[in-house]
């Protein structure tokens, strides 16, 4: 019933774009936080495979994507060196780190989907596996930089996620070619998170409190 594009060329680039992405968001995090130079680059790896990291171990998928292609670590990593070396020459830090996320977020999920649908996952768990993939990473990282993680503030998050999953996963039944639909839901999903950071939209909030009047 469900069916997703095979793995193409496409993808397996931009999961190489993505994972220098979210390298450079983990150093820009780090300078915030005054960090030296091997943990920035550190951090860099935490935050690119991380969130690949955890939905291997959930699906029981070995090796792990880093073990299996050491290359990403030093993608990683050296991402995250080079923009301590540039950083200073960026001048809108908090724009080019928000960008940058978003495209970490979208791609790791249509990746995490992928897995998943080879393994052949039912549709709620290739969502699921997109989602880890995309959002545990950033968490990582801002919980060791002591900061809120994107995903619990206001702007919708892990909702662009899901929505990227749902688009990758389900849609491909209208027979496009599998490049060309990555590339669609790369667009869609990178839109909608700056859209959503642009006019800030968000989920209903929940509070409660127990000083109620009386």
């Amino acid at each position: 019933m469900w069916s997703l594009p095979p793995t193409d060329t496409v993808l397996h680039f931009l999961l190489l774009v993505a994972v220098a992405a979210q390298g450079m968001t983990a150093a820009l995090a780090a300078g915030r936080r005054s960090m030296d130079w091997l943990g920035v680059c550190f951090l860099g790896c935490i935050t690119a495979l991380g969130g690949g990291t955890l939905r291997d171990l959930f699906l029981g998928h070995y090796p792990l994507a880093w073990v299996a292609n050491p290359i990403y670590l030093a993608l990683a990593g050296g991402a995250a060196f080079v923009t301590i070396l540039i950083a200073r020459l960026v001048h809108r830090l908090k724009v080019a780190f928000i960008v940058l996320d978003a495209i970490g977020l979208v791609i790791f999920t249509m990746a995490g989907c992928d897995v998943a649908w080879q393994m052949d996952a039912t549709l709620p768990i290739v969502i699921v596996s997109g989602m880890v993939t995309g959002c545990a990473g950033g968490v990582l990282r801002d919980v060791l930089c002591n900061d809120v993680p994107l995903l619990f503030r206001s702007e919708l998050y892990a909702s662009v996620s899901v929505v990227t999953g749902l688009f990758y996963a389900t849609a491909f039944g209208l027979q496009l070619n599998a490049e060309l639909w990555t590339i669609l839901t790369f667009v869609l999903g990178i839109s909608f998170r700056l859209l959503a950071v642009r006019y800030k939209w968000e989920m209903p909030k929940f509070v409660f409190t127990d000083n109620e009047e009386r």
